[in-house]
């Protein structure tokens, strides 16, 4: 019997030795089946083709649509078929990639198999149901596709992003704006430290806890509301059933009732013109509150415009829901015929329409007992059902919103106090002025729902999304602090440590993440070892801190991937030739170097690489930096060195004992210091000055800064740095 055994799985959350983006790397054994590419397996093929013919559209190493098809037919190993399945299994239920990579190992039939991730637990799950397809496959057993298909899609309907945050974040993304999920749920940073900002689905760290109360108070909304002249309908807040009838003819009828806490427009009730149909509505709003108002009836439809930022960015428009008898039919088999079964209606959040459920719905049933029917009853042939008289806000009409009625709709938001609002209006024409039509605003929602706008049943999708990044990351900002990456053999915590303290003296409150432990400012907040991910991760989500140096060995990188996803600097100090992670299958100087030159690779085009000149190892990763590049070496004639002048880059260097910072045939010497020379175990290393200084001066900091910086700072006064 073959197998396809999965003997360890490495989350890499940030970007790796294999892609910029987070993925799951799984380290597979096919045993037997090394001898036995797909080519030799009876009926391989076909079955797989059979259960995952999408599959065809895979265009592995050839290129083109139906290029891993032609690997199978041709022979491949059961890792590289194990790669593309779990592709497949995850854009089947969602969450579209397209990368992963199947390497061979030193050790035969060991396979590291490496795909995009954008939810750990969700890949991890596609990866083990794609080895027992394939095995059921290859040993021609039934397997249920469509089953594990809805499984895994639960999975990441609980786990991953919902919609809304979703589209906050893809909106983000494609402003170069980084993200950190906070929580299992849809809290969500975005930006890094002290420029980070917050969200939680339409919800921001700017929203007001105030306004989100008073939004809650229908009541006290309505009171702000009209104090301001914002056009609301009148009405009051009553005790009980029969105050309920007494406000209703103090207003005069027709009347609606509703909660004066609730949301979404659960238990309102309109058009109320009879005495036991406000009692009826009474005690049904109550059962979804606290507290009823009863307030004067708005002809119209009902719209929710979408105010970010004082701005309108979408509007939605709400049908009245009705069904046409046939003589046959009951009304609630009419509902599930004529309203129900549009392919556009469902449960799930990526339909637009939300099903009728008569029994949920005390509002349809009233309006069909105030016709004289009830769900049983049948309709005679050609007679008009009204079932519910504001149905799905699913019509999107941002396009006709006339500005009188924006105007209103953004005042409110800011008599409320929230920077993100959904305006609940009753007009007969949104193209009108309220005012003309005596139409109203009958509630202002924190938190409101942004799929509506996203995927209206009919109209233009809204960019909600980007609207809300616009409003939290202005024009020219992308909410990133100055990163500084450190990585090497040797060295890397003395770097780290230095250059803490010159960013530190130019008055910045920096974090620090290294082999001493991690830093903010100059206290230290963790003793542990913090040359992993999570150390990393901590400062990027501390909003104190406004410059991160963050120091990664080669295990981390190899294991974990990088905390950051873009750095400013990156500082690579050595590459040992005799350096190994053997136990992760790195074990040649090029696999080395393969690693270190990560951080390299995600140097920003405004950034810069700051390289040890004096390894050559380390000088070769320069044409892989999109930013600048800075050699520091002791020896100021060294050919890399002489060579990156001529083309007018940037060095550091030791002239004469002092310290110089040259711009192609320019020279900024800095006065030689005994910090500088000094041997005896009290200051920095001279490798670790160098590559400090030139990292302080790709961010910035002024040369005589750096030169006070190295002069005052000594390693015993900043703790225990490793200068190894």
């Amino acid at each position: 019997m073959k197998k396809i055994e999965i003997l360890h799985i490495a989350p890499l959350r940030g970007p790796n030795i294999w892609t910029y983006r987070p993925a799951l790397e799984a380290w597979v054994d096919i045993g037997d089946l090394e001898d036995f590419p797909s080519n030799t397996l009876p009926g391989f093929v076909d079955r797989l083709m059979a259960w995952l013919p999408s599959l065809i559209e895979h265009k592995c190493s050839i290129g083109e649509r139906g290029g891993f098809l032609q690997r199978l037919n041709e022979g491949t190993w059961a890792a590289h078929i194990l790669e593309h399945v779990t592709l497949e299994l995850q854009n089947l239920i969602g969450q579209r990639t397209s990368f992963g990579k199947a390497r061979s190992t030193s050790k035969r039939g060991i396979y590291k198999v490496v795909v995009r991730s954008r939810e750990e637990s969700v890949t991890r799950a596609c990866l083990e149901a794609a080895r027992q397809l394939i095995l059921a496959a290859i040993e021609d057993q039934p397997f249920d596709v469509a089953h594990t298909l809805a499984g895994l899609r639960a999975l990441a309907d609980r786990n991953c992003l919902g919609p809304s945050t979703a589209s906050i974040v893809d909106a983000a993304t494609e402003r170069g704006i980084p993200s950190i999920r906070l929580t299992e749920g849809n809290l969500v940073q975005l930006g890094h430290g002290a420029y980070s900002r917050r969200i939680w689905t339409a919800e921001t760290d700017s929203t007001s806890a105030i306004g989100e109360s008073i939004a809650s108070d229908k009541d006290l909304t309505k009171r702000l509301l009209a104090a301001c002249g914002v056009p609301i309908p009148e009405g009051r807040e009553v005790d009980d059933a029969d105050d309920a009838w007494a406000a209703a003819e103090e207003i005069g009828l027709p009347v609606v009732v509703k909660p004066t806490d609730a949301n979404h427009g659960r238990g309102v009730f309109t058009d109320l013109n009879t005495r036991a149909e406000v009692d009826k509505a009474y005690g049904a709003a109550l059962g979804e509150g606290s507290g009823v108002m009863v307030e004067r009836f708005v002809r119209g439809n009902a719209h929710r415009l979408l105010v970010v930022g004082g701005r309108v960015v979408a509007a939605i428009r709400g049908k009245t829901q009705t069904v046409v008898g046939d003589g046959r039919s009951t009304v609630a088999q009419l509902v599930e015929t004529q309203i129900n079964s549009d392919p556009r209606c469902g449960e799930e959040e990526e339909f637009p329409l939300e099903p009728l459920i008569l029994a949920d719905e005390p509002i349809a049933l009233l309006e069909l007992e105030r016709q004289g029917l009830d769900a049983a009853s049948v309709p005679p042939a050609g007679r008009q059902i009204l079932v519910k008289r504001q149905g799905d806000l699913a019509y999107d009409e941002t396009d006709e919103v006339h500005p009188e009625v924006a105007r209103a709709a953004t005042l409110a938001a800011r008599v409320v106090g929230l920077d993100i609002a959904g305006i609940d209006l009753v007009a007969e024409d949104i193209g009108r002025p309220l005012a003309d039509q005596r139409g109203a605003i009958v509630e202002v929602n924190a938190g409101p729902g942004l799929l509506m706008h996203l995927k209206p049943a009919e109209g233009k999708p809204r960019p909600v999304g980007a609207a809300i990044v616009r409003h939290l990351f202005p024009a020219g900002e992308d909410g990133r602090i100055p990163i500084v990456g450190i990585t090497g053999c040797h060295g890397t915590t003395a770097v780290a440590r230095l250059l803490a303290e010159l960013v530190r003296l130019s008055g910045k409150h920096v974090g620090v993440a290294c082999r001493d432990g991690s830093f903010v400012g100059q206290r230290r907040v963790d003793r542990a070892d913090g040359v992993h991910w999570h150390a990393g991760h901590r400062l990027l989500i501390n909003r104190a801190v406004d410059t991160a140096i963050i120091e990664t060995d080669a295990r981390s990188i190899v294991a974990e991937g990088l905390a950051y996803d873009r750095c400013t600097v990156a500082v690579v100090t050595d590459i040992d030739p005799a350096a190994q992670v053997a136990d992760h299958y790195i074990e040649t100087p090029e696999h080395m170097a393969t690693v270190l030159r990560t951080p390299v690779d995600m140097v920003s085009n405004d950034g810069a690489a700051v390289l040890n000149a004096a390894d050559a190892r380390v000088v070769e990763l320069a044409p892989l930096c999109d930013g600048e590049v800075i050699l520091y070496a002791e020896d100021a004639m060294l050919p890399s060195i002489v060579d990156h002048r001529k083309a007018d880059g940037k060095a550091v260097f030791i002239r004469d004992g002092g310290l110089v910072l040259a711009i192609g045939a320019q020279e900024i010497p800095l006065p030689s210091s005994a910090a500088l020379l000094a041997t005896n175990g009290q200051s920095w290393p001279r490798s670790a000055i160098l590559a400090a200084a030139g990292a302080a001066w790709a961010l910035g900091i002024a040369p005589d800064l750096i030169r006070a910086g190295i002069e005052t700072s000594h390693a015993n006064d900043v703790g225990p740095a490793h200068q190894t």
